[in-house]
Formats: C-alpha cells, structure tokens, sequence
C-alpha cells in the first residue's frame, strides 16, 4: 500500500482486510467481550481507515500498527457509548464510588500501547530514548544517570523535555491520539 492512496482502492481494502481483518477481531473480542461489538469495532475500524487513507504513511507505521491504533479508539467509542448512563449512582464515599465504576485493565489494551511506545522510541534519536527509558522508565533520577552517563544533570533534564516533546509528535504521526 502506498501513502495515501491504494487503501481507498476496493483491492487495497480487501488485501488490508484478509491479512489483519481475524487479528481485529479477536482483539475486539477480548476487549469488548461481545461478538457483535466485536464485528462492529472491525467494520468502523476499516471504514475509518478507508475514510482517513490519505493519512497513512508506511515510513510511520506499519499498516497492522496503524489500524489497530485506530481499532482501540474504535474500542474506547463503543465501551463510552455502551457503558454511557448505565451505572446507577451508588451510595458510599468518593473514593470507594470511584474505585468501583473504574473499568478493570484490559491487558490486549496495555500489549498494543506498549507496542506502540517502543515504536515510537525507536524514531527518536538515541540521546533522547535513552535519557527516556532510563528516567521513565526504569525510574533513575538525572543525578544517577549523569554520574553513569557523563553528561551534565542539566543537559539530561533538559534532553528529556525534547525527547517527551519528539515522543509526542512520534506517536501523533503513528495514529495515536493522547
């Protein structure tokens, strides 16, 4: 498929459907637990990304990528608007209220977001990954990092502000909505 153009071509969709259509689904299933929903979820995945083809860009993302970033928005959709009024209020405190209406993780969902950051890591130049991964990710403070790395604490803080900011824009070009 070429940038902008082949998805929106019947063949293109149905190429893009017989190689990623079973895998939408039975990631759909899983998180959405209802097999309509499921089917749902596939078909307003591909109609979005039939919709927005103009959009894809294979130097970004891969095509399995980009359409299971936008089949977990589709997901996040259909759970808003199924669960949309139907918790009636209960009678406890804030915290305890919160607690139980919160929906429990879905570990499809937390596979496919970390797929997605390590991919958008790898766009960024290596300064700026490692100083993320070492300080986000394994929990290391500038001052440790600068005592390993031999770069100022300064330089590193200041090296994460751009990397957070890269990382960003990384993941808006990859399909990613924050």
């Amino acid at each position: 498929m070429q940038r902008g153009g082949d998805l929106s071509a019947d063949s293109g969709l149905r190429a893009a459907y017989a190689a990623h259509g079973r895998e939408l689904y039975r990631f759909a299933l899983r998180g959405l637990g209802d097999p309509g929903l499921a089917q749902d979820a596939v078909q307003e995945t591909f109609l979005r990304a039939w919709q927005s083809a103009h959009r894809y860009d294979p130097a970004l993302a891969s095509l399995r990528v980009w359409l299971f970033a936008i089949a977990r928005n589709v997901m996040i959709d259909l759970h808003r608007r199924r669960t949309k009024g139907s918790f009636a209020p209960v009678a406890t405190d804030g915290a305890a209220a919160e607690e139980e209406l919160r929906p429990a993780a879905d570990p499809t969902e937390q596979v496919l977001d970390r797929t997605l950051v390590v991919q958008a890591l790898g766009r960024l130049s290596p300064e700026h990954r490692e100083v993320i991964v070492e300080t986000y990710l394994r929990g290391r403070s500038y001052d440790e990092l600068a005592t390993t790395s031999g770069v100022a604490a300064g330089t590193l803080r200041s090296r994460a502000f751009y990397a957070l900011k890269a990382l960003r824009v990384a993941m808006e070009e990859m399909g990613v909505s924050l």
